[in-house]
């Protein structure tokens, strides 16, 4: 297939290289980062969309991604896959499947999980939005980018499962930090915390596969100083979609919105710019009650 790729930075670089590397014609656009190995560079993001089979965008949030569709969308011929891989507002993705459906466009919203080490290694999960026979034109691309593809409905349905799957992981990532300053001060050893919890009612994806402890658990971020595997800053970003998304649909979400509000906090005001998420731990371990 011959793919526009438009948004080239931690992500989309090596997805755009995996695409390449598995014999399709990929043209690349970025407004700053220099083009992965196999992918050829456009002069803009119109050239890159222009007689394409596909174009994917993975852009850093939804007015960026907008003002690019506005762009690109009329140069696409009928019939194009336009797969959205940005994490964005569930309206904003809505709204630019929309313009791109009223131009003959097979639309897809396809946020990812799976962070930098996925993208590079080609198993991210993608959560996909649109008509089937968009997903179906986009999957063969899905299955190469990562190791699972979901359909989870319609336009923005991708988004809603993302930022929902993400508001789950700030709020039990926070829980799991607290418990383990808590149990430090009860004086219960990290490691025996980690056997009891990993295999009792406490089991979770934070404690289990992403132990903010370092040295308890497989080997995550915190044993490698909180170097973001998952940048607090991008939880924060997504625990604000996700209570944009609470806002305009009144759906009530206390944790949600107090889990922004500490990782708001952490990142603004404290020292959690540039940490792995999981680094909330040494947060409440210097702190006492007051």
């Amino acid at each position: 297939m011959k793919i526009g790729f438009i948004g080239l930075g931690n992500m989309g670089g090596p997805m755009a290289a995996n695409l390449a590397a598995a014999g399709h014609q990929v043209q690349g656009f970025d407004l700053a980062a220099e083009m992965p190995e196999g992918v050829t560079k456009a002069d803009s993001a119109t050239a890159a969309a222009q007689d394409k089979d596909a174009v994917i965008t993975m852009l850093p949030n939804g007015k960026i991604l907008s003002d690019v569709a506005s762009e690109i969308i009329e140069v696409m011929g009928k019939g194009t896959a336009f797969i959205d891989c940005s994490t964005v507002d569930v309206d904003s993705a809505r709204q630019v499947a929309e313009a791109a459906t009223a131009f003959g466009l097979l639309a897809v919203d396809a946020p990812v999980s799976g962070g930098v080490g996925g993208a590079t290694d080609g198993t991210l999960t993608f959560m996909a939005g649109g008509s089937a026979e968009a997903f179906a034109k986009a999957e063969p691309l899905f299955e190469i980018m990562g190791q699972k593809a979901v359909h989870c409905g319609d336009s923005g349905a991708g988004q809603a499962a993302k930022i929902c799957n993400n508001m789950i992981l700030g709020i039990t990532m926070i829980g799991t930090c607290e418990a383990f300053a808590l149990a430090d001060k009860l004086g219960l050893d990290r490691q025996k915390m980690f056997d009891v919890v990993s295999t009792s009612s406490g089991y979770s994806w934070s404690m289990n596969a992403y132990c903010p402890a370092p040295g308890v658990g497989p080997e995550s971020p915190a044993d490698r100083g909180y170097r973001p595997g998952f940048a607090s800053e991008l939880m924060l970003k997504d625990l604000r979609l996700s209570q944009q998304a609470a806002e305009s649909s009144n759906a009530d979400t206390p944790l949600g919105q107090h889990a922004m509000e500490l990782y708001q906090k952490f990142v603004e005001e404290e020292d959690g710019n540039g940490k792995d998420f999981s680094a909330m731990l040494p947060r409440f371990e210097k702190r006492g009650r007051g």
